[in-house]
């Protein structure tokens, strides 16, 4: 039998009306969305169920919404099976926090309040319009990583953000630098570059104010040593020892998220089944390009999607 990873889901996710009938369906799910609320001081679950899309878009509100979305899935799936265990855990940027709740390495109400103010750093530190991101699609690292490099030398900070999957990699740095970047990309043989239509340059060296006030954040959060090993974003590697998990965090505001590398990492320990919780599909099309064709996806973001999991008699 393969290893079974649990993958949880970034910004870029959200829904209005995520969670909202699988709250009215599963208690711990309910309870969620209320610690979230309690946590945080004011009705976050009804930006989820309800939106306005605006409001629910802004970075400081997706973060912790997309978390307690994810989180509420995973309460409703233990809920029915306590015993389903995971032999890995992994998120893509902010879904690492879904990831450390499951391995019981930090508390969702922490957890939460962590994203929130997670959220609030990375909107402060470009102003709008300052940074960008663009998705470059079918141009390899190597290659792309010396057009970064190049573009950075001339003045323009631009880096790798996000390695997602085979042919696709987000690029983030100052307007300018995502600008000039992309078109190079072009140049050397990138089939599309795609501006994002996100708020500021995650995963970039114009990140690390935000790095230095998470950082004061953490430091009062009780984080504990993971109960089962966190594919961490910033190495591709397992962390599990509470400072090493601190460390990393910290890093992962203004380092790249090897996604890719990460579920390659995870497929040659042996796991055959990924099993994407909380909202959307995205982490699911990107492993499709990354892992073998044998290999079991699974997404669990309702009660639909979850009883079909527990009764499709593929998991043991």
């Amino acid at each position: 039998m393969g290893k079974i990873a649990f993958v949880f889901p970034g910004q870029g996710s959200q829904f209005v009306g995520m969670g909202q009938a699988l709250s009215e369906q599963s208690e711990a799910a309910r309870q969620i969305f209320l610690q979230a609320d309690d946590a945080l001081g004011f009705p976050l679950s009804q930006l989820c169920f309800a939106g306005p899309e605006e409001e629910l878009k802004l970075t400081a509100n997706t973060q912790p919404a997309i978390l307690t979305a994810s989180v509420a899935v995973l309460a409703a799936l233990r809920e029915k099976r306590p015993d389903f265990t995971p032999d890995y855990v992994a998120g893509h940027s902010l879904g690492e926090y879904s990831a450390l709740v499951a391995a019981e390495a930090i508390s969702f109400a922490d957890a939460v309040k962590t994203v929130r103010a997670r959220g609030q750093f990375m909107e402060e530190a470009v102003p709008a319009g300052e940074g960008a991101m663009a998705a470059v699609l079918n141009l390899d690292r190597t290659a792309l990583h010396a057009v970064c490099e190049e573009v950075t030398a001339s003045g323009h900070p631009v880096q790798l953000a996000n390695l997602n999957s085979p042919g696709q990699i987000v690029i983030s740095g100052s307007a300018e630098g995502v600008k000039l970047a992309g078109e190079k990309a072009k140049e050397a043989g990138a089939k599309r570059v795609l501006p994002l239509n996100v708020s500021g340059p995650f995963h970039s060296s114009l990140m690390s104010p935000a790095a230095d006030k998470l950082h004061g954040v953490l430091a009062n959060v009780s984080v504990n040593d993971a109960k089962v090993p966190v594919v961490a974003n910033v190495t591709a590697r397992p962390v599990a020892e509470s400072q090493v998990i601190v460390n990393s965090l910290i890093e992962q505001v203004s380092a790249p998220v090897l996604w890719e590398d990460s579920v390659q990492w995870m497929v040659e320990q042996g796991v055959t089944t990924f099993i994407e919780i909380g909202p959307g599909k995205v982490l699911s099309g990107l492993i499709k390009k990354i892992a073998p064709a044998e290999t079991t996806i699974i997404s669990v973001q309702d009660m639909e999607s979850l009883n079909e999991l527990l009764n499709g008699g593929n998991l043991c």
